[in-house]
């Protein structure tokens, strides 16, 4: 320890991982049970502690992929948790990363053998010290990212039915949408192409299949034009 850092507090940095995945039926949270004390068997968020010789990303990385066997899932930063007794251990800050991620793209074996569940956002466990503001706070920045950019569509197949873009946005909102606004308001957008191809897999008459338009996507933006998003509740 150097000589002018020795008289300073020296705390432990810790990294939550907050990983959202969509599988058509909904949005969910990816949690695993805690297997060492405190709170040994309880819900949490996938955590580690920094090491000193690697960036927070690197950390984030790291430990998602240790905890989940997930690997490069793009983690954006989302804050900094650090009330004192949020530990009963150590004094410990925090650096929550949050991912929105397609659950049927990554191995269901390979997350059952690392002992991660995936729960319905509206029907979570209680979480373990502050992991449930850590996921208050990343579904509200979710739902602002969704009022303001196309979020989700690479969640959805590169052909989807405009009742499957319903339930992710539904599930961003976490509330129902009326249907016929929120078909008016995702095409005035003007950023998805309609197929002459039907899904006719839940009735017999099916449904349209619409696919995402990045390039007209970009195209708006550079323009300057205003592409928020905010869909009218029932």
């Amino acid at each position: 320890m150097t000589e002018q850092y020795k008289n300073h507090d020296h705390i432990l940095v810790a990294l939550d991982c907050i990983i959202f995945g969509f599988d058509r039926s909904g949005l969910k949270l990816l949690l695993i049970k805690r297997d060492f004390e405190p709170e040994k068997g309880n819900w949490s968020l996938m955590g580690g502690f920094l090491n000193r010789d690697e960036s927070l990303d690197d950390a984030a990385n790291r430990i998602l992929h240790k905890l989940t066997g997930l690997k490069n899932v793009y983690l954006e930063q989302l804050y900094g948790f650090g009330e004192v007794d949020r530990d009963p251990v150590e004094r410990t800050i925090s650096i929550a990363y949050y991912a929105l991620i397609n659950i049927r793209s990554h191995d269901k074996e390979l997350m059952d053998k690392y002992d991660a569940r995936w729960f319905p956002i509206d029907d979570l466990p209680d979480l373990i010290f502050d992991h449930g503001e850590m996921v208050k706070a990343a579904k509200s920045r979710l739902k602002y990212r969704a009022s303001h950019e196309p979020v989700g569509f690479e969640l959805l197949p590169e052909k989807f039915t405009m009742p499957e873009l319903q339930i992710l946005y539904e599930g961003i909102y976490e509330t129902e949408l009326d249907k016929r606004n929120f078909r008016r308001r995702i095409l005035s957008m003007d950023i998805l192409t309609k197929t002459n191809e039907k899904q006719k897999k839940y009735s017999k008459k099916g449904a349209f299949l619409y696919k995402f338009n990045e390039d007209k996507y970009e195209e708006k933006v550079d323009q300057g034009d205003s592409l928020t998003f905010k869909p009218i509740k029932l």
